[in-house]
């Protein structure tokens, strides 16, 4: 997780709103690709096996182009889902909650703070142990969103709240104009004491 006096670098494809800034960036562990990489290395194989079996003399003749097919299918299922993991970032800033995905397109998804309605934390027992877990948003209007298999789901959960609490219950005015307001309490102070 991002410490606090860390700046996150921030993708263009976020497209931030002017004013609106990086507060912690994630992607999910690469562990979440694990199914793809099973199913893919299954049907390899699998494909490996038929294209063993095509060339013993004892065995019933199957042809070598499925079991080729197999094991193209196998690899390119393993690859698209770790690419699809890869390619996959969390953000929260200042002012929304953000998931970015796609493999061939993009897909972006953005949940102002102001609709944050609840958030939760799951982690199954291997991420208790490993450290990792989801962390569920709910949104007024619907549009719910997940940061899937993230390193410190509490921490990231506490922060996403909050920012939620921050964005409810703003301070008006800047920084600048606070600092006039003091200067001129401070006067004023100074005019009282005399």
């Amino acid at each position: 997780m991002s410490r606090p006096d860390d700046t996150p670098t921030v993708s263009a494809d976020f497209n931030l709103d002017s004013g609106e800034s990086a507060v912690w960036t994630g992607s999910p562990r690469l562990s979440a690709a694990a199914g793809g990489l099973l199913a893919g290395g299954g049907l390899a194989l699998a494909g490996v096996a038929v294209l063993v079996g095509a060339w013993l003399p004892d065995v019933p003749s199957r042809s070598p182009l499925v079991g080729l097919a197999l094991v193209v299918v196998g690899l390119l299922v393993a690859a698209y889902r770790v690419v699809e993991v890869r390619r996959t970032r969390y953000l929260v800033t200042t002012d929304a909650l953000h998931v970015r995905s796609g493999v061939f397109g993009r897909r972006v998804a953005r949940i102002g703070l102001e609709r944050v309605q609840n958030s939760a934390y799951r982690q199954p027992l291997a991420g208790s142990v490993f450290g990792y877990g989801t962390v569920s948003v709910e949104a007024a209007g619907g549009g719910d969103l997940a940061f899937r298999r993230i390193e410190n789901p509490r921490e990231v959960r506490a922060l996403v709240d909050r920012r939620v609490e921050i964005a409810a219950d703003p301070i008006p005015g800047t920084v600048e104009q606070w600092e006039a307001v003091l200067e001129e309490v401070r006067a004023l102070g100074a005019v009282l004491a005399r």
